[in-house]
């Protein structure tokens, strides 16, 4: 009598393992990229993805208004601000744990403080409070930071993460931007939509 033992099974849970170590790889792959020349990921960019939410609001339209404390202490209220000084708004929504957030803050912060001109805030959504603090305090930015309490991912649904919207110093949406930012593409756009 033949005494071999019949073939070994592949498990389903060691399938399943299998299948997400390799979806895990495509998901890093897609986010990383590839990288340059340079020590900085090379994110993809988004573009201008807005007009696929019909509740996102549109160019031209009036933008939201919140109001929200900053990890400094101040009030932003975008309708005050509107009314009292005028400047346009660039509104940069961001998360901890969002890794492309993390990557362009040091350039918002660059171009705010080429740009008094222009009225920056840079906002943590879908994030923890104390998360978005302590690394606010890591990557020691200049321009206000604030956590959401809510009224700006309601008034602002993204579809990812980061999301920049320039607001006209009239209140109403110039453009809006998904994707990592630049100081060369925050220029651009400030001379573009802003005249400066």
């Amino acid at each position: 009598m033949d005494n071999q033992e019949p073939p070994r099974r592949t498990s389903r849970n060691t399938w399943l393992l299998l299948a997400g170590v390799f979806a895990a790889a495509v998901v890093v792959t897609l986010i990383v990229g590839t990288r340059g020349g340079s020590d900085e990921p090379d994110f993809p960019d988004l573009g201008d993805i807005a007009s696929q939410d019909p509740n996102l609001p549109g160019d031209a339209e009036p933008a939201p208004n919140f109001a929200l404390t900053t990890f400094a202490g101040d009030t932003f209220d975008l309708s005050e601000h509107v009314a009292n000084d005028g400047r346009p708004v660039i509104l940069n929504l961001w998360a901890s744990w969002c890794g492309p957030c993390r990557a362009e803050m040091p350039a918002i912060d660059t171009s705010a403080s080429q740009h008094p001109e222009v009225a920056y805030i840079g906002v943590a959504v879908m994030d923890n409070e104390n998360d978005a603090r302590a690394f606010a305090e890591e990557i020691g930015v200049t321009y206000p930071l604030a956590h959401d309490d809510g009224s700006v991912e309601d008034a602002y649904p993204v579809l990812g993460l980061p999301a920049t919207i320039y607001i006209n110093g009239d209140g109403t949406i110039a453009k809006t931007h998904f994707g990592v930012v630049t100081v060369e593409s925050l220029d651009e756009e400030i001379a573009e939509l802003f005249g400066s």
